[in-house]
């Protein structure tokens, strides 16, 4: 629901990142948390980049989904590294050796918009309503089939 990158130094560890399910949950062909939900995350750990060529590092941790007014736990961790600038520092230490100090890498990024995976980490108690079985049905059999007897005299003495 938001970007959150390491430029400008703007990320905290702590920081809570708004999110929403992406796809519906299902248990037994019966929505469970639909999508669109309310979830949250955490960051866990931020490298803002830096000189000689370091990249920023996002991590966060998946906290919770809100249904219906309750929260239900999640599991799920997640990261982006930006690109390092190794090979540009090292080209322009050879140049000019103090270049380094000028080099860095990108910033992390999580992308508003991006998924990120998350599994449910506690059980939760489902109140279903069981389908009604549908009618047992039983054809009626064919008209009975007729059987003739054959009639024999019998002559007695």
């Amino acid at each position: 629901m938001e970007e959150v990158t390491t430029k400008k130094k703007s990320a905290r560890v702590g920081q809570r990142v708004r999110m929403e399910v992406a796809a519906p949950v299902y248990v037994n062909d019966v929505v469970v948390i639909p999508a669109g939900s309310p979830a949250e995350a955490e960051l866990t750990s931020v490298r803002n980049k830096g000189m000689w060529g370091k990249s920023g590092k996002l991590e966060a941790r998946a906290l919770f989904a809100r249904v219906n007014g309750r929260q239900i736990r999640l599991t799920g961790a997640f990261d982006d590294k930006g690109v390092t600038g190794t090979a540009g520092v090292v080209g322009a230490i050879a140049l000019v050796p103090i270049a380094g100090f000028f080099m860095t890498g990108t910033s992390a990024v999580f992308p508003m918009g991006g998924e990120v995976p998350a599994f449910i980490d506690e059980d939760v108690e489902l109140a279903i309503q069981a389908k009604k079985a549908a009618p047992l049905t039983v054809e009626t059999p064919a008209a009975p089939l007729a059987i003739e007897a054959e009639t024999s005299a019998a002559a007695t003495e």
